[in-house]
């Protein structure tokens, strides 16, 4: 089969076209393209058309700048298809509008894969070969078709616990519009754990432009006496919604005589409050967005793995595929994965990732 990409400027033939694909992502919509604008990167949007001029898929296609001459495609949880079995046709249809120094093509097919012992990963599909993913490659998925009661019990008991105890203490959590309390919030986390961050432009955008276009990008948070304590950013388009951001801020406030209040539970209310919201938008499918590789007690991620696992037991695979476009290709990836190395050791002393 034979497959063309066809550019588009239209932002909302666009995102049907990727909201409408049983396999896709919100990472393929058109807000996360404007998003990385902010971060010099180029977004180039295409319907993916077969012989006979029927749309089967939409990809974004992310142009990174390297080194003048050079550059890298990259399709963020990409692309939105009707099949796998298409990808080696997307191959050649993107090999056919590359520029001469595009050198390497990254996709990160939106089919999770269960993690577990049964499951092969494929390691190729056509010249697609198994590559390093961009997004976290190892997540969390919830399963939202399940009624309230069903998604209630699913939870691990003390999950159950705490979102009774953060009822009974009174916390509120759901979509809120305070950007602030969001990136107080989000910033406090990752100076804590020593996490990167982009300007808060980027997110800005996401947000603005995630809401324009035919997806949505919203802000849950969960306070206690009006305090945000806990929150995070979802992306949605489609079946699914995303957590791409977020975190908590330790509580150190004192009642009125100068005890410190009692743990709210905060955290384990934005986790189920959100699931809750997704669900009654008709969402079905809540990715939670980023676990370790690598299971290490000492790392902070450990703790955000085991708080998310609370809430879901449906660990999943996103592996990533690599295309070299030209010969430069093997060098480009060990630029990239050595540069990654040292950005991770200057932000957290470690060369290893933190997802």
């Amino acid at each position: 089969m034979r497959l063309k990409l066809l550019e588009t400027t239209d932002p909302r033939v666009y995102d049907d076209a990727v909201r409408n694909m049983p396999i896709t992502s919100a990472l393929q919509g058109w807000g996360y393209g404007e998003a990385r604008r902010v971060l010099g990167q180029t977004p180039l949007r295409s319907l993916i058309v077969d012989e006979a001029g029927r749309t089967v898929g939409a990809l974004q296609l992310l142009r990174k700048r390297l080194v003048p001459g050079f550059s890298t495609l990259y399709a963020p949880r990409g692309p939105a298809l009707e099949s796998l079995e298409l990808l080696p046709a997307v191959a050649d249809a993107v090999k056919a509008i590359a520029k001469p120094g595009d050198a390497l093509l990254k996709i990160e097919p939106p089919v999770p894969l269960p993690a577990d012992d049964s499951t092969e990963i494929p390691d190729a599909y056509g010249p697609f070969r198994r590559a390093e993913s961009e997004q976290p490659e190892h997540t969390i998925l919830a399963d939202l078709s399940h009624s309230e009661d069903v998604l209630f019990a699913g939870l691990h008991s003390m999950a159950r616990r705490n979102v009774r105890t953060a009822q009974k203490l009174g916390v509120v959590a759901g979509r809120d519009d305070d950007f602030d309390a969001f990136w107080d919030i989000f910033t406090a986390t990752n100076e804590r754990a020593r996490l990167g961050a982009y300007p808060r432009a980027y997110y800005e955008t996401l947000l603005r432009e995630g809401n324009a276009h035919g997806g949505e990008a919203y802000i849950v948070l969960s306070r206690h006496r009006g305090k945000a304590l806990a929150g995070g950013f979802f992306l949605g388009m489609g079946a699914g919604t995303y957590y791409l951001f977020g975190g908590s801020v330790r509580d150190d406030r004192v009642n009125d005589a100068g005890q410190p209040l009692k743990d709210s539970k905060a955290p384990d209310a934005f986790y189920w409050n959100a699931m809750l919201d997704a669900k009654a938008r008709g969402y079905t499918l809540f990715d939670f967005w980023g676990i370790p590789r690598k299971l290490d007690e000492e790392k902070h991620s450990f703790g955000v793995f085991k708080m998310k696992l609370k809430f879901s037991e449906q660990r999943a695979w996103y592996p990533a595929y690599d295309l070299p476009l030209n010969a430069a290709a093997p060098a480009i990836v060990k630029a990239l994965r050595w540069r990654k190395t040292q950005n991770n050791k200057r932000k957290r002393g470690s060369a290893e990732d933190v997802l």
